[in-house]
């Protein structure tokens, strides 16, 4: 039987894991930027102080890039506190991670320690071998100059050779012998040069040189990468620049679903096939080998108007839940969908009206399915707290076996709650911030419902951090 303190800890270790997974400190729909940075501060700082070692497993889990560099940044900034133990699984957890991360958020978080004056041994050493592992260090010093000259200095690692005269010493040389630093020399008063550099640098020469931005965008679009592609796609258009076209099919589905809620609705129709096509596609990759594995699945999705997000997270949930119904038609192949609006095309979703959950929950239970996924913010108004009593109800008087697995994904933080908002307490929630991740938590989320024990969950941490580390082998 479990303690009372047991299921206390592992609550607030699942509190943490939510938060970590939905929360990047900035506005939701119904909180604000400041509320939202409070109680993920409050949250680190507690799980760090109470469990520690789950604190740093939580580096192992899906969540976000925001809250990893959190994570590093006071594992790093309390290694006294720790013990050998500790800090040996700790150093392995916080490499791997940070080989994951993009660089530029690495980059942002070596900038952080050094503003904390975090300059232990350890930390050092961190940033050390991470830099040595870069596969570019010359790329890495003209694309991310900034971050990797704060870096170096922070590492106390050697001003010496071309690289260091680049960094500190920029106009002690005549020429560079690597070409890429080279470029960069020259392309403070050579056009030409500026094609040869990464966009986000380009960029900047191509503003002080009054490079049209049509042709500007046509010259580079060699060298964009696949997100830079899609994030520049309509503003291209706009400037009539006819080289720059993304490629869909190969685009993550979650972001590839926040694009296509972006497009106008007449795009979306004169693009149907095309958009179809790559969300579909971008779901079989994300489903893998669980392809078509799951039974009978009806999900409830959210698009009213809390789906819309903020201006931080424009149409995020919303995109979310459309990028989840795509994986589970990939997952499932006896799926159904039902929208809180009624919609049945997908492609044409926009944020709008009231959240009946309530009403959609008993129409998917009477479908009879053998799974229930719900993907909401929560906070079902049409009417306010059905969707609770509708969960209570069935899973006490209708189906108390649990026949039916039932589990609710939230994209959204509750800064008020420490936690996603939850619809009740007898069925499982987790957040969500990626549709991508939605197997992994909800195989999480079973242990959200208050049952489930610290040793239970410290186990699953425990497989997940062997997992994890082996991924790189």
């Amino acid at each position: 039987m479990k303690t009372r303190a047991e299921l206390v800890a592992a609550e607030d270790v699942l509190f943490f894991v939510n938060a970590a997974v939905t929360s990047t400190g900035q506005r939701e729909f119904r909180a604000d930027a400041d509320e939202q940075r409070m109680s993920l501060d409050f949250l680190h700082a507690y799980v760090l102080g109470n469990y520690r070692e789950l604190y740093a497993a939580a580096l192992a889990l899906h969540i976000n890039d925001h809250n990893a560099a959190m994570i590093v940044q006071r594992l790093l900034g309390t290694a006294g506190e720790a013990s050998a133990g500790q800090r040996a699984v700790e150093g392995r957890l916080i490499a791997r991670r940070l080989e994951l991360m993009p660089p530029q958020r690495v980059y942002r978080l070596f900038g952080r320690l050094r503003a904390a004056q975090v300059n232990n041994r350890r930390t050092r050493a961190v940033i050390r071998d991470w830099l040595a592992a870069r596969p570019d260090p010359a790329f890495d010093a003209v694309k991310y100059r900034s971050g990797y000259r704060t870096a170096a200095r922070h590492a106390h690692l050697g001003a010496d050779g071309e690289l260091g005269a680049f960094l500190f010493r920029p106009r002690s040389r005549a020429r560079f012998e690597h070409p890429l630093l080279d470029t960069y020399r020259r392309a403070r008063y050579e056009q030409a040069a500026v094609y040869r550099l990464p966009f986000t640098v380009a960029e900047g020469f191509a503003a002080r040189h009054g490079i049209p931005r049509q042709v500007f965008l046509d010259r580079i679009a060699p060298r964009l990468t696949r997100l830079e592609r899609l994030r520049l796609q309509e503003s291209a258009r706009e400037a009539e620049a006819s080289q720059v076209a993304a490629d869909l099919s190969a685009m993550p589905l979650t972001r590839l679903a926040s694009y296509v809620l972006a497009l106008p609705l007449d795009d979306r129709v004169r693009r149907r096939a095309e958009l179809t096509a790559a969300l579909r596609a971008a779901a079989r990759r994300a489903a893998g080998a669980q392809a078509a594995t799951w039974g009978r699945t009806v999900a409830v999705l959210d698009d009213s108007f809390s789906a819309a997000g903020s201006a931080h997270k424009r149409r995020r949930p919303l995109a979310v839940a459309l990028a989840a119904h795509h994986l589970l038609q990939a997952l499932a192949p006896h799926y159904r969908a039902l929208w809180t609006s009624g919609r049945t095309d997908e492609l044409l979703l926009h944020p709008y009206g009231p959240t009946p959950l309530g009403t959609r929950i008993l129409d998917a239970l009477d479908l009879a399915p053998d799974r229930l996924v719900i993907v909401s913010d929560g906070w079902d108004n049409a009417p306010p707290g059905l969707a609770g009593e509708v969960l209570r109800a069935w899973r006490e008087r209708l189906d108390p076996d649990a026949r039916v697995t039932v589990v609710h994904l939230n994209p959204v933080y509750d800064a008020d709650a420490f936690d996603v908002h939850r619809l009740s307490p007898a069925v499982p929630t987790a957040g969500i911030r990626d549709a991508e991740d939605l197997p992994a938590l909800v195989e999480l989320a079973q242990f959200a419902t208050g049952r489930t024990g610290l040793t239970e969950l410290r186990a699953h941490l425990d497989a997940r951090v062997a997992r994890f580390l082996q991924e790189d082998r």
